[in-house]
Formats: structure tokens, C-alpha cells, sequence
């Protein structure tokens, strides 16, 4: 919570002034009070009153001061709301580790599942689009709203060949940054995002992905990256022998943090369901600032009424 006024926090100062007010005019009252020998008798015959009557009154009053106090502050609340029209690139390996078995059942087969389960779970108003790539972008899927068109296209990935992350990550960064052509949007830019799965060291031929993350840096646009398997993963050459493809987290991690996105490693197709469930929720709504004085006013107000109903129907005052 922010405070757009702090400086009429100091009105809490009149809290402990009323206390010191209240205490000493009971002294005085009981400096001047007049002394009465029948005191004992009398209390035996009017009941005793409970002592919150005494002080209840008097504590809510307290608390109407501060909530008003607080209310004068202006403060606002940061929350979430869906984004009216977001894009979001989905970037995923394709390449011929993905069919490592470390990652049930099969890397490719839980990457697929899982960009399903973002998929369904954005607004039906973001625009999703699709790259999957080996040793070059081999299926693109521009930016669309058709949730059947991007299943279809999922289900078709293969993994063979090698990893031109960069190549990738330069074709979903065009994608998006032609969301924002005034031709299409009216000259409003969407937000975008990239979302990139990988499991391995991207190709020496293709572009550096660190190049690519700074370019999107630029455009506002934040890359969220996925490391895909655990270091023991193996895959089967043509020969017949196991070849080792471990993940690559420490690249995948800068080109995160160079694009202003977040990173990931996961080694089991549930966590990489949670992170995907994740992305989808930042990418597809944006934080915005919310006042929330009225809720601390009519705290306020409804302190006060009690207050003075308690008061009046206890003592006949206040305080």
C-alpha cells in the first residue's frame, strides 16, 4: 500500500492528545468531587456497570480518528487486472534432445502439454502466437485468438535437428512488435511477452539470444525463459548410443535478465504446468494502481456511529 498524502498521518497525534485529555479530566473531577458517607450503601444498590462501558465509547472514537487519518492519506492498493489485448510468443524447442525421457514422458511431449494448459488458461482475449524451431524457426504461427488453430500446430511439433534459440527468439520478437503496427492497432501498442522453452546451448550458427534479449529489452518487451531437463538427461544417437543433453539454465538466465523477464529450471512436466500457469498470469494482466479511500472514510464513519450510540445509551456521553 502507497500513501499519496502521508503527511496527514500526523492527525494520529490526537490519539494519545485525547488520551492525556480524558485522564486528566477525570482527575479533576475527582479533585472537586464531594465526599458523601452514604457512598458504600449506594453502591450496593445500583448494580455495577461493566468497565468496557467505560472505555469502548472512547476506543472507537479513537479508531474513527485513525482510519480518517488514513483516508486523508489517500492510499491506493496495487492490483491486478486482465490485459484488454496482450500478445504472448510462444518459443519452443523442438530440437532433438526434446526427446530425452528425463522429463515424462518425453521432454517434447510435457513442453506441448503444457504450453496447452497456458494456452486454455489466458484470457480469450490475448493473442497467442507460436514458434517452434530446431536448427532453424521451423513452424510459426502468427499471434492469434483461435485456441484450436494453436492446438493443431502444437500437436504437429517434432523434435530433431539442433537449436537456433536466437533465430527463434528474432521471429516471436517480430510477431509481436507487428502487434503494435498502426495499420492493425490504431497506433496503440499492446503489451507483449515472450515465453522460451529450451532444453539446450543454442547453435553457434544461429543469432545470440543474449542480442536478441537486448533488442527486446528495448521494445518493452520481457523474454520469460524455461530450462527443460535435469543434467542426466540422454538421448539416443544414430548409432545406437546414449548422448548426454543437459540443460543450459545459465543462458537461459541471462537472456531473462537481460530482457527484464524471469528465468526458470524445471525437471518434471507438473512443475513446468505450474510455471506455464504462472507466466500466463503475469503476462496477461498488468498491475494498476488502485485508491482505496472510501473504504477507510466509511470505516471511519461507521467507528464513529457506534461510538456515540454506545456513549449515549450507556452514560449519556461520549466519553
Amino acid at each position: 500500500m502507497t500513501l499519496e498524502a502521508p503527511l496527514f498521518l500526523l492527525a494520529l497525534l490526537l490519539l494519545p492528545a485525547g488520551w492525556f485529555a480524558i485522564r486528566a479530566a477525570q482527575r479533576r473531577r475527582k479533585r472537586h468531587a464531594i465526599r458523601m458517607p452514604a457512598v458504600a450503601t449506594l453502591r450496593a444498590v445500583v448494580a455495577a456497570q461493566p468497565s468496557y462501558r467505560r472505555w469502548l465509547p472512547a476506543a472507537l472514537l479513537g479508531l474513527a480518528v485513525a482510519l480518517m487519518a488514513f483516508a486523508l492519506t489517500r492510499p491506493e492498493v496495487t492490483v491486478s487486472k486482465p490485459v484488454e489485448r496482450a500478445t504472448v510468443m510462444l518459443v519452443t524447442d523442438a530440437s532433438g534432445s526434446m526427446n530425452a525421457t528425463d522429463v515424462q514422458p518425453t521432454r517434447m511431449d510435457a513442453a506441448k502439454n503444457a504450453a496447452k494448459t497456458f494456452v486454455d488458461g489466458v484470457p480469450k482475449q490475448t493473442r497467442v502466437g507460436l514458434v517452434g524451431y530446431s536448427t532453424s524457426p521451423s513452424t510459426v504461427q502468427e499471434p492469434t485468438t483461435d485456441r484450436g488453430v494453436l492446438t493443431r500446430v502444437l500437436d504437429g511439433l517434432q523434435a530433431n535437428g539442433g537449436t537456433a534459440t536466437g533465430d527463434a527468439l528474432a521471429v516471436a520478437l517480430d510477431a509481436v512488435q507487428a502487434e503494435g503496427d498502426p495499420a492493425k492497432n490504431a497506433g496503440q501498442k499492446p503489451p507483449g511477452a515472450i515465453l522460451l522453452l529450451s532444453d539446450g546451448a543454442s547453435d553457434p550458427a544461429s543469432l545470440d539470444p543474449r542480442d536478441v534479449a537486448r533488442q527486446a529489452k528495448q521494445a518493452n518487451v520481457p523474454i520469460y525463459t524455461v530450462a527443460l531437463g535435469t543434467p542426466d538427461g540422454v538421448v539416443t544417437n544414430g548409432f545406437g548410443r546414449p548422448t548426454p543433453v543437459p540443460p543450459d539454465p545459465q543462458t537461459m538466465r541471462e537472456i531473462a535478465q537481460i530482457s527484464g523477464g524471469q528465468s526458470f529450471t524445471v525437471d518434471d512436466a507438473d512443475r513446468l504446468d505450474e510455471i506455464y500457469q504462472q507466466v500466463g498470469a503475469r503476462v496477461a494482466s498488468e498491475a494498476e494502481q488502485r485508491e482505496i479511500t472510501s473504504a477507510f472514510a466509511g470505516g471511519a464513519l461507521v467507528a464513529l456511529v457506534i461510538a456515540l450510540g454506545f456513549g449515549l445509551r450507556w452514560r449519556g456521553r461520549v466519553a
